[in-house]
């Protein structure tokens, strides 16, 4: 790590599966001299892809963090996956880091987990610049892309390093056109565009465009607004000028810098790397991160080393069979040997045994890690993901890191019964490691349940513990997780008046609750109110122990729906009056009152059954649209957009029930002889009819 933070760059790389993005970060490796080989996907020898799964099937399924050294800066570059079914990975990568670079296929433009990681990437307010990929396909379209990403993702493109027909790339701020040679396009050549130059009408056009869609964005800052008024006022503006205005709308998240190239032919590559260091921040140009003391009072954390300990555990690994946690070093300094805590949790104090520099999947051991690393630490056995790590009696809590629900479950079993204990084992390191995985037990059908995000989310996990654990296992077929809500409104009005002996103690219960249940917004949760209702008799005063056994009974009976036991969700409930009768409403007769009285306002209320929906796209040849689609009818699925895809290509989007697309894919390759393509990505819970 560089002695300033002004010499550092966190940044991801992120975008839909197959753009391109392990490609280019191959390309950023060679290039800086970090390799000193090229590792292609297709060929199963991406540095960054290093897990066996990941060559197996040409994918990037675990986030993968280096570094390297350009032009006197340090990059640490994460490599994230871009298939649907691990999100959790680009979710809390995008926590951590201080820019992005978004990879876009050029004939595509944005496709559905370009709209996740651009979501992702809002939510944390993460600055980034595109780079548009694959300029070397027919039918690629640089501008149509730019456009893409403005109507889809309601972002503001501006064109800085466009790709010219014969693999060059025209520079708009250095006012300069590159061109790449050499056996794999290390060779960087470049010629001013000055006024006489073929492409100085091209350039200049171009220029203004920039000045005038930066000067646009608000951005507060006075050396801005002094940018802004000099271009509203046709001024002179020089190259230097632009780059700071435009670095700062950068950073502020109201311009998107885009490039283009090809990764996989070698050009375009080095103007993202020139890129990072002028434009995206360092960590001390981040805004000062939000965090709350153990009082719940807000305090702000500098990226300084001179400051208590605060960092985020954003990942837990797996690392030679022993445990491992990544972490982000946002304030102080951490060094070996150290005791920490996980901030608001009790009893989890651990030593820090060892801290590493990470390379994909090889590590060096540091001395300290400063405010702005990436880390690994080793001797950590309860800290997890989304914790905040801090000194012992220094804590302070960051922003955690949500993890999505799983939505599909498979019964699983030990194919030998000898290995019943070590696949428990296995199965709580993985779920450990991702949080998006969980496993139950269903002992009603004396079934074990592993959910996840999907076929092939379980399927990687399935070989993962094949290979680490050596356990092969059993799968049933898959079972798509549901939910259950209200369908209208319902009210209870329970009256409990209960005798029984205990002992030789007379137990009288008596109690009266009126409870109100109806449907809410989709994703709206379950809403309890349990505030401002009538206490009957008028006049009579509640104790703290029957207001709490009254709101303890409401939330009782809100861990299921009234079907099956489901969780509930999208469902609001009002308790409106209770009703006590002297001694005998205790607090166990007015918590059993209440939740009997929500349990029949949710039957009243109609239960109904929510299935996983899913927003799909199908990409398909032109020949085999018709029959796709009423395939795709046929599964109720609600097909509401189709868009040219590129030559001869569509792309069909829309939304469908996960329990209709087990095994499509297969289906899909089938009907159009192996060339269409299909993607999908949680959406929400809904009541299919």
């Amino acid at each position: 790590m560089s002695n300033s933070l002004d010499q550092v760059r966190n940044i991801g790389i992120a975008a839909h599966v197959d753009a391109g993005k392990t490609t280019l970060t191959e390309r950023i490796l060679f290039y800086t001299g970090a390799n000193h080989r090229i590792g292609e996907v297709h060929e199963a020898a991406a540095h960054m892809d290093y897990m066996p799964e990941e060559r197996e099937h040409g994918i990037t399924i675990t986030t993968a963090v280096t570094r390297c050294p350009w032009n006197d800066h340090v990059i640490q570059v994460v490599d994230t996956p871009g298939h649907v079914d691990f999100t959790i990975e680009v979710e809390r990568s995008m926590r951590v880091l201080d820019g992005a670079v978004i990879v876009m296929d050029g004939v595509r433009g944005v496709e559905p987990q370009t709209e996740t990681v651009w979501r992702q990437a809002n939510k944390f307010a993460v600055p980034r610049i595109l780079f548009i990929n694959k300029m070397d396909k027919p039918g690629a379209d640089f501008e149509q892309a730019l456009e893409s990403v403005e109507n889809r993702l309601e972002g503001n493109p501006v064109a800085v390093g466009i790709p010219l027909e014969d693999n060059r790339v025209l520079h708009l701020l250095h006012q300069r056109v590159y061109a790449f040679s050499g056996d794999n396009g290390e060779t960087v050549t470049s010629e001013s565009v000055i006024e006489g130059h073929p492409l100085f009408e091209r350039w200049s056009e171009g220029y203004n465009s920039l000045l005038f869609a930066t000067a646009e964005a608000d951005v507060e800052d006075d050396d801005f607004e002094a940018f802004a008024e000099a271009v509203l006022c046709e001024e002179a503006i020089s190259l230097s000028d632009a780059l700071k205005a435009l670095r700062l709308a950068t950073i502020a998240g109201k311009i998107h810098p885009a490039f283009g190239g090809s990764a996989l032919k070698n050009w375009g590559v080095q103007p993202i790397l020139d890129a990072a260091l002028e434009i995206l921040p360092s960590p001390n140009e981040r805004p000062p991160s939000k965090a709350t003391n153990l009082k719940g009072e807000e305090v702000r954390i500098e990226m300084i080393n001179d400051a208590p300990l605060v960092a985020l555990a954003f990942k837990v690994q797996m690392w030679d069979g022993r445990r491992h946690v990544f972490a982000r070093i946002y304030q102080g300094v951490l060094t070996p040997g150290e005791k920490i805590c996980a901030a608001g949790k009790k009893n989890v104090h651990e030593r820090v045994t060892r801290v590493y520099d990470i390379d994909a999947n090889s590590k060096k051991a540091l001395d300290r890690a400063e405010a702005g690393q990436i880390v690994l630490l080793a001797g950590l056995k309860k800290t997890t993901t989304g914790d905040t790590i801090c000194h012992i009696g220094k804590e302070f809590l960051l922003e955690s890191i949500d993890a999505k629900e799983p939505v599909l479950g498979l019964a699983i079993e030990p194919q030998s019964s000898k290995d019943e204990e070590k696949m428990l084992e296995a199965i709580s390191k993985v779920c450990e490691e991702d949080p998006t995985l969980r496993y139950e037990e269903d002992a009603e059908k004396g079934q074990r349940i592993l959910r996840g995000m999907g076929e092939l989310h379980l399927q990687i996990i399935f070989e993962r513990i094949e290979r680490e654990f050596n356990i092969k296992l059993r799968a049933g077929r898959p079972r798509v997780t549901t939910r259950e809500t209200v369908q209208t409104e319902g009210s209870a009005n329970v009256t409990l008046n209960k005798k029984f002996k205990a002992g030789d103690k007379d137990i009288h219960l008596h109690a009266r609750a009126k409870v109100h249940a109806e449907p809410s917004s989709r994703g709206a949760g379950v809403l309890a109110q349990v505030k401002n209702y009538a206490i009957l008799p008028e006049g009579t005063n509640l104790n703290a122990a029957q207001l709490e056994a009254i709101e303890s009974g409401v939330n009782d009976s809100l861990s299921g729906g009234p079907i099956e036991g489901a969780i509930l969700q999208d469902v609001s409930v009002r308790l409106e009056a209770v009703e006590v009768f002297g001694s005998a409403s205790s607090p166990q007769a007015l918590r059993m009152v209440c939740a009997q009285a929500v349990r029949e306002a949710l039957i009243n209320a109609g239960g109904a059954r929510m299935q996983p929906i899913m927003r799909i796209e199908v990409v398909v040849p032109d020949e085999y649209v018709g029959g796709v689609q009423g395939d795709l009818l046929s599964r109720h699925a609600e097909i509401n957009n189709q868009e040219s895809a590129g030559t001869g290509m569509r792309s069909l989007h829309g939304y469908c029930a996960l329990e209709k697309l087990l095994g499509y894919m297969t289906n899909l390759r089938s009907m159009t002889k192996g060339r269409g393509t299909f993607t999908m990505e949680f959406d929400r819970f809904d009541i299919v009819y």
